[in-house]
């Protein structure tokens, strides 16, 4: 099995360290501080993997993000100026709207992983981590140890939706974890308010699918196949049960054709692809920084798809079922895993769902 962290255009393999979800499918446990949603109120509580207990007696001033996702959703909050460093950076123009000026602004710690000197006396007092680095694997360096941490004054926390996919007991099939998140991270920063406004906008999208769409019955649902086409072509890379993609191919109406392998991302064999013979296809790109650069590299994942002897004869490639939704919006846990919902039902299931 192999992960990837994303920053911007990059892709970076981290050896089974990033994944999605905590918990089974929607029913992780709350941490204490998404249950102040409301008010706002400290001490606010977060837990980690494996359930250790992080208390914020007031909102973190002072930010650090491991990479270009939990710095998004910071800014989705309104909490970009608590933001003083990040590693995996956004590349330009990757952000969505005005996100993407005030991500510029953030200073990078590092392109990769956030060397361990550099976080430590980067002057944080927050330090959030998307990857999992209590289960290193040997493919983020040498990160801090806990002690390392509280010696420099700095809260470590994780977004459990990416990181905690080694301790998940069942497949990923809902957004739980990733509202979860947000709700905690709204929490520990005084964006509490905010934090519920962006799970409510996600809710709304995602029922609203639900309600159009969770009358087909399970085989007549059409098969899915999320191509990631950056990831390289000589030996596919897949979405599997654990990655927040499978929640979002399963809420949107379809059967992600590679569900029944436990873990995040998997390289199989284009036989393997060619047995599924998959309903529709997504061309999985990454943002490339604007329009016209993302149209060339989904035109480009297309022809390769059309040419390839070993793929040109798939059902979906001859009836052109393909789907040009961004890799990030569906592999990064994110506000954006709502919308690709949608997209994706939308196309699949014409004239169910309508236009939130």
């Amino acid at each position: 099995m192999r992960s990837r962290v994303w920053g911007g255009t990059a892709a970076v393999v981290l050896g089974g360290l990033l994944a999605a979800g905590c918990g089974g499918g929607g029913k992780d446990t709350q941490d204490e501080g998404a249950g102040k949603a409301g008010s706002g109120g400290f001490p606010a509580t977060v837990t980690d993997c494996m359930g250790a207990r992080t208390t914020f007696s007031g909102p973190a001033e002072k930010i650090v993000t491991s990479n270009a996702s939990s710095l998004e959703l910071l800014l989705r909050l309104g909490a970009g100026d608590k933001v003083i460093g990040t590693g995996f950076p956004p590349g330009k123009g990757t952000m969505p709207g005005a996100l993407d000026a005030q991500a510029s602004k953030v200073e990078v710690l590092s392109k990769n992983v956030i060397p361990k000197e550099k976080l430590l006396g980067s002057g944080a007092d927050l330090y959030i981590d998307t990857f999992a680095s209590m289960n290193m694997g040997g493919g983020m360096g040498d990160a801090p140890t806990p002690e390392e941490f509280k010696a420099a004054g700095i809260k470590h926390i994780y977004l459990k939706s990416t990181a905690c996919a080694a301790q998940r007991k069942s497949p990923v099939t809902d957004l739980a974890a990733v509202e979860a998140d947000i709700t905690s991270l709204g929490a520990v920063t005084g964006t509490s308010a905010k934090a519920a406004e962006l799970v409510t906008g996600m809710k709304k999208k995602v029922d609203a699918v639900r309600k159009a769409v969770g009358g087909i019955p399970e085989n007549k649902r059409p098969t899915y196949f999320f191509f990631d086409y950056d990831a390289g072509t000589k030996q596919p890379s897949v979405v599997c049960n654990r990655q927040v993609a499978n929640a979002v191919i399963t809420l949107a109406g379809a059967r992600n054709v590679f569900a029944g392998c436990d873990g995040d991302f998997k390289q199989v064999g284009w036989e393997d692809v060619i047995a599924k013979n998959p309903d529709w296809i997504q061309l999985g790109v990454r943002d490339r920084g604007g329009e016209a650069a993302n149209e060339k590299a989904f035109d480009e994942a297309e022809k390769w798809l059309k040419s390839n002897p070993a793929t040109k004869g798939l059902k979906a490639v001859k009836k052109g079922h393909f789907l040009r939704i961004g890799s990030e919006r569906t592999t990064i846990a994110g506000v954006q895993n709502a919308d690709a919902v949608e997209q994706i039902a939308k196309t699949l299931h014409p004239g169910k769902v309508g236009t939130s």
